[in-house]
């Protein structure tokens, strides 16, 4: 047996609460492993007599590469337990306990102190819980520069591009979409099957993206007024629609207040230590980047001056920024940009305050990797899963992968963080900081298969804006092309966007709840993505044939099908059943 492949770590990790009366305890192994046993009770119930504990089978929960990944699930009674494991393969079984692996008889070894592990107690304010809404949430990406011109007769401050100009688009274009653009196109969105909105940021700042904030206060003028957003929001809540707003405070924009007084006082500023400032002199030089550590900011980008976010001052500047955002405007949801760089203080303190004002809204960081030290209570409610898009990107990219291959690394994603983190994970296959997926898979039957695996996984999926009508677009600022509104209302887009609005239907009634799917190969086929998912309506079975041969598949009527006829899924084919 592999030993070196055994492990588990109880306190917050391996071992959490899923409810006020359950907890999941899950253990990692080598593939030799053939069963595992949860051996588990109180760890006062022996009233001072030996503790034997009970045993509970443990299930396979997800196949990695090289590991598999067990679980069980328990109601303690007593809202405690203590528990170790008994592992079976290749003819031997051993115990883990908390200190290491015993071999039977080391274990019964007559006088051993054991160390066992425990859960201490179910605290039910422990039990990481999010917003039921969010989990069953189709979202939609908006930058409201590129997405819709609603009131063309508003004074812009910044000289505009055509909106059919797409020639050669660079950092500091302007297109001028607004906020009244996106209410008035808020019918369509709900035709689409969308039920929530992200924004990204919205208010005061000289750049079209608006992630350098010099206002967190105030609209910006470009985009329109606060009446303007008291209204999407209320039309949107009329439409089913959630809304979700842009905070920036990794970084502010140089136009802040509390950083012109620093560039003009210094050290004298009483807002010096809101920044990461490596010199009383000369630090301030519009224009250059800041490798030489002057001071820090966002990716060296010298507009992007970093906030100091463990400076209890800015987290209180920060916290009455979103509650009055949340008393004022009723929105629903706050996207934490560069999410991994603000302070853990911080995010506990704004968390506390904002469910004080609403238990239900949804707190999204913006994390490109692992992200359990966020999610394991007191900070985000979920994370964008850009390993979701990159696992996804792999797998079409190199031809040479297998569906084992994607299924280990979808596996690897689910068993990351607790099973409720799971159901809301911001799925998505683009966004206004990647390449678009239409243009990355440079055919639109896999750009639909990629689309089909989006919705038909656990998780919140997002859509970019016009990625419904595959629009194209290469590395930022390309990537940020205006929505293609004529080609939407003449009607040039309707065979892509039926199709897309299928598959959001089809997830709406297949709502996919939590786990990890359960995939199955056909060596036959290696590039034949086969998994099944059991959902609240029933169970669905999705097929897609990522290699180059037809697939002979069941004949039934499908809920979703491309490239599919008479028992033969041809290459790029998609078919989903029920």
């Amino acid at each position: 047996m592999n030993y070196a492949a055994i492990r588990h770590r109880c306190a917050f990790t391996d071992c959490y609460a899923v409810s006020a009366d359950e907890i999941e305890v899950r253990l990692t192994t080598g593939k030799d492993v053939e069963s595992a046993v949860l051996i588990h009770d109180d760890p006062y119930i022996s009233h001072g007599g030996p503790w034997k504990g009970k045993r509970t089978e443990m299930r396979p929960l997800a196949e990695l590469e090289y590991t598999r990944i067990w679980y069980a699930r328990i109601k303690p009674p007593f809202k405690r337990e203590q528990y170790y494991f008994e592992i079976s393969g290749e003819g031997e079984t051993v115990v883990l306990a908390e200190d290491r692996i015993y071999k039977p008889d080391e274990w019964e070894r007559e006088g051993r102190m054991k160390q066992w592990f425990r859960f201490p107690w179910l605290n039910s304010a422990d039990v990481f819980e999010i917003p039921a809404w969010a989990e069953k949430t189709v979202w939609y990406q908006i930058m409201p520069d590129r997405f819709r011109r609603g009131d063309p007769s508003r004074p812009h401050s910044k000289r505009l591009r055509a909106w059919k100009d797409i020639r050669h688009i660079v950092h500091n274009d302007f297109y001028g979409g607004d906020l009244c653009g996106i209410t008035e196109k808020l019918p369509y969105l709900k035709e689409l099957g969308v039920t929530g909105i992200y924004l990204t940021p919205i208010f005061r700042s000289n750049t079209h993206h608006k992630y350098n904030t010099a206002d967190y206060t105030e609209i910006d003028p470009d985009l329109g007024t606060e009446e303007d957003l008291i209204a999407l929001v209320e039309r949107a809540h009329s439409l089913g629609i959630r809304v979700m707003l842009d905070a920036v405070f990794n970084h502010s924009g140089t136009d802040f207040f509390a950083w012109r007084d620093v560039v003009e006082k210094g050290k004298n500023s009483k807002y010096f230590d809101w920044y990461f400032i490596n010199g009383e002199k000369d630090f301030w030089k519009e224009g250059a980047g800041t490798h030489d550590g002057r001071y820090y900011s966002f990716a060296f980008a010298a507009y992007m001056p970093k906030l100091n976010t463990n400076n209890p001052e800015v987290i209180a500047y920060f916290t009455n920024i979103c509650k009055n955002w949340l008393e004022k405007w009723h929105i629903d949801g706050i996207r934490f940009d560069v999410g991994n760089e603000v302070s853990h203080a911080f995010l506990a303190r704004l968390r506390a305050a904002l469910k004080t004002i609403s238990s239900d809204v949804f707190l999204l960081g913006e994390i490109w990797h692992d992200s359990l030290p966020w999610l394991v209570g007191g900070e985000y409610d979920s994370v964008m899963n850009y390993p979701f898009l990159q696992s996804i990107n792999d797998f079409w990219l190199d031809r040479t992968l297998t569906s084992r291959d994607l299924g280990y690394a979808l596996g690897r994603i689910y068993t990351m963080y607790y099973a409720q983190v799971g159901r809301a994970l911001f799925n998505l296959i683009d966004s206004h900081d990647v390449m678009r997926a239409y243009t990355r898979c440079g055919d639109l039957d896999i750009f639909f298969q990629q689309l089909a695996l989006l919705m038909t996984m656990p998780g919140s999926p997002c859509i970019y804006y016009g990625t419904e009508a595959a629009l194209a677009g290469g590395y930022d600022p390309d990537n940020r092309r205006p929505m293609p509104w004529d080609d939407i209302e003449s009607g040039k887009c309707d065979d892509i966007i039926a199709q897309v609005k299928a598959l959001i239907a089809m997830r709406k009634n297949f709502f996919c709840g939590e786990g990890v799917p359960a995939f199955s190969y056909d060596e036959r086929f290696p590039r034949l993505i086969r998994y099944a998912w059991k959902t609240q309506a029933g169970t669905l079975e999705v097929l897609l044939n990522a290699g180059t041969a037809p697939v002979p598949v069941p004949e039934r009527t499908p809920l979703f099908a491309r490239k599919c006829a008479r028992g033969l899924l041809e290459p790029n084919g998609i078919l989903i059943l029920s």
